[in-house]
């Protein structure tokens, strides 16, 4: 048994049984892949996968014992050559960052540029992607740390840790009848066609949820995986929109005017999610406590390691 043996293993079942898709991701040949992995059930003396001729088609019951293993496994040898990283060179290497597109753009321009002042021999790459898919880089192994609002809550192998909460504004072109009244309602947002998010991003649950309770549906006639796309077509007058109020700068989106929307929807909570007992550089505590102060190195440990649960609250 070796670490390569598990990590076609973990490939494989990442890339939905596909051996030739793992093999890609894994530079070496399909029929490699192959041979390793039956290499690796005759020492167990299981199977892995359920094959039908030369497709794989499902995963065994033991063999998710093993990808759960393999996955703690080559986690714990990153975390060995993290540790050697870290002190060979401590103001070097790589941090990425898996996160959505409203993050990226409106959350974390400022501490990007901080970050990139303090360590400039540190490669920083952001990943944009729904929450899912963000939580899903981590815990492959493709990203460092997740943020995202939604789905980090709902990963149970994941660490979360509550960094901001933030709320909505409507949107609509300057002088719309929406923006006239005093105190917004959602009777008055449902009379509109309306542009938001779609269903996996920011929060989009919490809007659902409100307009349920009142017994109200919304005309919903377009959703939009960022922003930027719902502002274009709010300016196109499809619709007023609903975004994030980070999202809306009076500044910069000319002909757009927003009315704050907070009393009507709950809160949403931004968390960085990391893998739990992850060996983390000096650099990335660095980066998590620019973007939120109050996520100390120690409390950041103290979370990993399961000393204040999964959650230590904002």
């Amino acid at each position: 048994m070796n670490l390569q043996q598990l990590r076609y293993v973990l490939e494989v079942a990442n890339r939905k049984l596909s051996m030739s898709e793992a093999a890609d991701a894994l530079f070496t040949s399909q029929p490699g892949v192959s041979k390793q992995i039956k290499l690796l059930e005759e020492e167990l003396g299981i199977e892995i996968f359920v094959r039908h001729g030369k497709r794989l088609t499902a995963i065994t019951e033991p063999g998710r014992q093993v990808v759960a293993i393999a996955e703690r496994m080559l986690r714990e040898a990153d975390n060995l050559r993290a540790v050697g990283n870290e002190f060979q060179n401590e103001e070097a290497g790589v941090l990425t960052i898996a996160t959505t597109h409203t993050q990226a753009r409106y959350a974390l321009p400022k501490v990007v540029a901080e970050f990139v002042r303090r360590y400039p021999k540190v490669q920083l790459h952001l990943h944009q992607g729904n929450p899912t898919q963000n939580c899903e880089m981590v815990l492959r192994g493709q990203a460092d740390i997740a943020i995202a609002t939604e789905a980090i809550a709902d990963t149970p192998d994941l660490v979360m840790l509550p960094c901001k909460q933030w709320n909505r504004s409507v949107i609509a072109k300057t002088g719309h009848p929406i923006l006239r009244d005093k105190l917004l309602t959602l009777e008055a947002i449902a009379h509109y066609p309306i542009i938001t998010y779609d269903s996996a991003f920011a929060g989009r649950s919490q809007i659902n949820k409100a307009f349920l309770g009142r017994g109200l549906k919304p005309n919903v006639v377009l959703t939009a995986l960022d922003s930027d796309v719902i502002k274009t077509y709010v300016s196109m007058d499809l619709g007023i929109g609903i975004i994030a109020s980070m999202a809306f700068d009076p500044l910069l989106d000319r002909g757009l005017a927003a009315a704050d929307a907070s009393h009507l929807f709950e809160s949403s909570t931004t968390r960085i999610g990391l893998p739990r007992n992850a060996w983390l550089r000096g650099y990335a505590y660095a980066f998590i406590e620019l973007f939120a102060p109050q996520l100390t190195r120690h409390i950041v440990d103290s979370a990993l390691s399961g000393m204040q649960g999964s959650d230590p609250g904002l």
